[in-house]
Formats: structure tokens, sequence, C-alpha cells
């Protein structure tokens, strides 16, 4: 479990983050989302002391991650890939790493096969590509056999095979019991991995929630419609007194989008009124469409 209480840190006159508090369960896997800038990684950062709070606080399994007698074997980190030498290999890096806490060559192999990095093991980390750096970084995570997992865009440079790879990876780590906080900007794969969401926004948290009531609350049911009648029934569904929450958007001649009533009471209300359906399909709210709905202002750069 990680938990963070007031976390707060300030580089000069920068708020990096504020009053930052959540829980990170174990057993399930929490998506760590928010803008460029908002704060994702200094808060990665703060969890594993690489930085220190200018207040407030964060522990680890209940206590500070300063204070593990085995680090790796407590959380198994990546934050930045690229933080391997180049002129070594990448079973040597893993040996260095392994080293430090008495973890023999046989773990090290096995995160090697783990990871798909086994073939490639003798060469230098230099010339790997980028989705090969990120394979050795999860393998490095993974070395200590950890309780806690910590993996900041881990998807970054994969393939699909191998976006799905991480995405059964991280789900299986969390149905053993671990804690896993993974941060992405892939909101498709986040909502197809996490259980729940952790939203950041301008150094605040903005949104802690389980997945399916954060994509709920982020936008009102959607019904696309089509029916060669569709003028009339739009005017039928709007009455005289429109609802601010009903609305309704064009999609061609026959074609429109309802905002704020069912299909069912869409279904209704044309039947009632004689009006021929030619389609009628709920739109599954996203959990694209919730964040950026949450985060609209939040951003810190935006482009016009």
């Amino acid at each position: 479990m990680i938990e963070a209480r007031g976390l707060t840190k300030r580089y000069g006159s920068k708020m990096a983050v504020e009053d930052v508090t959540f829980t990170v369960p174990p057993g399930q896997v929490t998506g760590f989302l928010g803008p460029n800038g908002a704060g994702k990684s200094t808060t990665m950062r703060l969890v594993v002391g690489l930085d220190r709070p200018t207040e407030g606080s964060v522990t680890v399994l209940g206590r500070s991650y300063a204070d593990s007698q085995a680090p790796l074997a407590t959380v198994g980190a990546l934050l930045d890939a690229k933080g391997v030498h180049p002129g070594r290999s990448a079973r040597s890096h893993l040996r260095a790493l392994a080293a430090t806490h008495g973890i023999p060559d046989k773990r090290v192999d096995a995160v090697l096969e783990m990871t798909g990095l086994s073939s490639v093991a003798g060469k230098r980390v230099g010339g790997f590509s980028l989705g090969m750096g990120q394979r050795l970084g999860i393998a490095a995570a993974l070395l200590g056999d950890p309780q806690v997992l910590l993996l900041d865009e881990p998807v970054n440079g994969l393939d699909p095979d191998g976006v799905l790879w991480v995405r059964e990876l991280v789900r299986y780590l969390a149905g053993e019991g671990r804690t896993v906080l993974l941060s992405s900007h892939l909101m498709s794969e986040m909502a197809q991995t996490a259980d729940r969401v952790i939203v950041l926004g301008r150094g605040r948290v903005v949104a802690d929630a389980p997945i399916a009531e954060f994509i709920s609350e982020g936008r009102s049911e959607r019904v696309t419609v089509v029916s060669p009648d569709a003028a009339r029934l739009a005017s039928v569904l709007l009455g005289p007194d429109p609802s601010p929450e009903l609305q309704i958007e064009p999609q061609g001649e026959e074609r429109f989008t309802v905002t704020g009533l069912s299909a069912a009471r869409v279904g209704e209300i044309a039947a009632a009124n004689g009006v021929v359906l030619h389609e009628l399909t709920p739109q599954a709210a996203s959990l694209e469409e919730a964040y950026l709905a949450l985060t609209r202002d939040q951003v810190e750069y935006q482009a016009v």
C-alpha cells in the first residue's frame, strides 16, 4: 500500500504538487493520470525518496521508503528507462543492481526471460530501441520481486504485443495482492488495465475513484438515433421547454445524437409519436471523454 498525506513539493517559486492525499491499495491496478506538468512524475519521485517533500508525508507498506531494509524487494520502480549506462549490457546492468541486494544471477536470467530480453541480454544498452529500453526498465523493477510496483509510462515505445504484455503483467501482479501504481497517457489502454484512477491537475488531486464510477460521472448518457423523420423526432424530443441537460447534435440528414435521455426513453417517445426508427444505439462513455472533460481547465500547456 502507498499512502500520501498532504504531500507538497515546491521548487523555488514553482509548486509542483500541493496537498496531495491518496491511498493506493494492494490487489488493484491504480491508474495515475494527469496532463503534462500535473505533478505525476514528481509524486512518484517523492514516493521513492528521490525528492523530499516540502510538506506532508508518503509511506510505502506503512513506513518511509528510505527506511526499507531491502528497497528492491519493497518497491520496483520504472521512472526513467534511459537511466542506464549505455556501455553496459542488459545482463550486466541487472547484475549490478542485483549485487546490491544479494540477488542471485538466476533471478536476473528469470526477469530477462520474463521481459523478452534473453536474446539480447549480452548487447549494449546504448544500442537498444525505445521499446527494448522500456522492457529493461521493467526487468529492473521486477528484479527484487517487490510488493509494490511504480511504473511511469511503461508502454512508451512498445509495439501492440508489448502493450498487451504489460497489461497482462500488471494485472497478474495485482492479482497476487501487490500494489501497482501505473501512469500513462494512453486512455484506451488504461481503461482496459486499471481498476481505479487518481487524476492530478496542476499539482492537486482532482479525482480519486473506481474507474467505472469515474467514467459514469464524466459524461451524460448519449444515444445515436437514425430516422427518416429525424427533424420531427428531434423537435418532439426537445419539446416546448427542453431541459438544459438535453442536447441534440445533428450528424446528417437522418442521424443525430441525443445527450440526456436514455435509449429506452427515446424509443418510447418515437413510438408514441409514430416516428420510424432505423437505429437507436446507446454510446458507451469512455475514459478518454471523462478524463478530457475533467482536465480541460487543468492543462498547463495548451495549443491554440
